[in-house]
């Protein structure tokens, strides 16, 4: 878990603003989103592959326009 280290000269929204960017690298925030429901098996398989596929087009129009 981020941590941030303040000494009492240390502003609070700065501190709040650091904290946020740290847990955003960290990911956290991302795994959150993605466990906020639950998704059966089959439901994320399906999710996975129209990604995949999503990144196909968009590489193919890449190539296209190359």
């Amino acid at each position: 878990m981020p941590e941030i280290h303040l000494t009492e000269t240390d502003r609070l929204d700065w501190a709040l603003k650091a904290f946020k960017k740290m847990m955003q690298k960290a990911g956290i925030f991302a795994e959150l989103r993605r466990k906020r429901h639950y998704t059966k098996p089959s439901e994320a398989r399906q999710l996975k592959s129209k990604a995949a596929e999503r990144v196909r087009h968009k590489a193919a129009r890449a190539r296209k326009r190359s």
